[in-house]
């Protein structure tokens, strides 16, 4: 079967590692794509947002599956177009990607289904928020309602903190926000693969937002994760499917709305048990990367398991029982404005990690930087520390000066653990 890949991340170059390697697989194109991507896949010269190009480009090499990567296509309506067109898609309706691509309609939902989840206040002008405000306590979150790629989210830790990001979200723009009270615990991240009837649990990370050590400075997309996250018993996970993923699979078909594809719950673990932070309606990155490496099944396989209402059929998905961590190589200037152009050497020397690229482009030959988060340096161990060594081994054997990484990644984990 031919496949087509839309996306260019670190998140995409994983899914073209692991699709590459299975044996249903006749070519796998890619578009955009990555440097790192070419080594698993044909890029594809199709404009990704000209939904008619990809349909015919999709017939032209008939394609037998689309794998939608990032949210902001699945936002676009690209799965329903492909869908239309009757060629199998893997990601959701754009009704259903508004899990991700609406906080306030996730709320929602949370309320129409009894969804633990933070209390909120929606609020759609600047004076809505600053009123809504003083319902709240000290810290508060502050979320825009849209897509923001993993940044659009401040935890004010003062008054005047919540006031400056209400006034960010909303000088000389429109638009909607939601403020949240502060939910106190430690969070976990819950994949579950669903062709919008039946589940399948499909693994757990933790994630590390924050720019710096420690987890200090402004969020991130993401500066590493590692998995599973044992944090998430398999008693809290049992709780979350029960009270969180099952009633919004059910909510989302009783709108008329079904989810097809990965669900991603971002969980606070509280006293009072799993709470639903938000949604992302795709693979999160880097978490995606330390999934990949864990996944010892046919990812073709489950993807058009889900695509053709299958999933009910398959047996639970098989991961191994190593921990994988990745560490986020990022260019200096992330997460405000990146340095680019900044020169990587080295990935050929790199040993007993696998090295995903995201944000990289060739200039004369030569591999640089292009973004953000440029590479994500992933490796796997019999526990945390041990995938957390065998990591940062190969992070010290990359050569990119322009680059900075947390030298952290697990250490909540390792903590417990000592």
């Amino acid at each position: 079967m031919n496949v087509l890949l839309i996306g260019s991340g670190g998140r995409e170059h994983a899914l073209a590692w692991k699709l590459a390697q299975s044996p249903g697989l006749d070519t796998l194109f890619a578009a955009p794509g990555n440097p790192g991507i070419t080594h698993h896949a044909t890029i594809a010269p199709v404009d990704v947002t000209d939904h008619a190009a990809v349909i015919a480009f999709a017939r032209e090499k008939t394609i037998g599956l689309v794998v939608i990567g990032p949210e902001a296509p699945l936002v676009d309506g690209l799965a329903d177009s492909l869908r239309v067109a009757g060629i199998a898609v893997f990601g959701p309706s754009a009704a259903a990607a508004q899990l991700e691509g609406s906080k306030g309609f996730t709320k929602a939902l949370c309320d129409r289904m009894g969804i633990p989840t933070a209390r909120y206040a929606r609020v759609s002008s600047l004076g809505e928020g600053l009123a809504a405000l003083g319902g709240f306590g000290i810290p508060v979150v502050i979320k825009a309602d849209g897509l923001a790629a993993g940044k659009g989210v401040t935890v004010a830790e003062t008054r005047a903190q919540a006031e400056a990001a209400l006034h960010d979200l909303f000088d000389g723009a429109g638009g909607e926000a939601v403020i949240e009270e502060f939910l106190e615990g430690e969070e976990a991240s819950l994949f579950v693969l669903t062709d919008g009837k039946d589940i399948l649990p499909f693994g757990s990370a933790q994630d590390h937002k924050r720019v710096g050590d420690g987890d200090v400075g402004p969020n991130t997309g993401g500066m590493g994760a590692y998995s599973p996250a044992l944090v998430l018993t398999p008693e809290l996970e049992a709780r979350a499917i029960d009270e969180i993923v099952l009633p919004t699979v059910r909510g989302m078909a009783a709108a008329g709305t079904p989810f097809s594809g990965v669900l991603y719950a971002g969980l606070m673990l509280t006293a009072d048990g799993p709470k639903l932070i938000e949604y992302n309606a795709r693979f999160g990155d880097p978490e995606c990367q330390v999934l990949m490496l864990r996944l010892e099944d046919d990812l073709l396989d489950v993807m058009l398991a889900v695509a053709e209402g299958r999933l009910g059929e398959r047996a639970p998905a098989h991961f191994s029982d190593a921990t994988a961590l990745t560490v986020v190589m990022a260019a200096r200037g992330y997460p405000g404005t990146p340095e680019s152009g900044g020169a990587i050497a080295g990935l050929d020397a790199v040993e007993g990690a696998t090295v995903f690229q995201a944000g990289t482009k060739l200039a004369n030959g030569k591999l640089v930087a292009s973004g953000g988060r440029v590479l994500a340096v992933t490796a796997t161990g019999a526990d945390v520390a041990d995938a957390q060594a065998a990591a940062y081994r190969a992070v010290d054997a990359i050569h990119f000066p322009s680059g900075f990484c947390r030298r952290d990644i697990g250490w909540r984990e390792i903590a417990r653990t000592r």
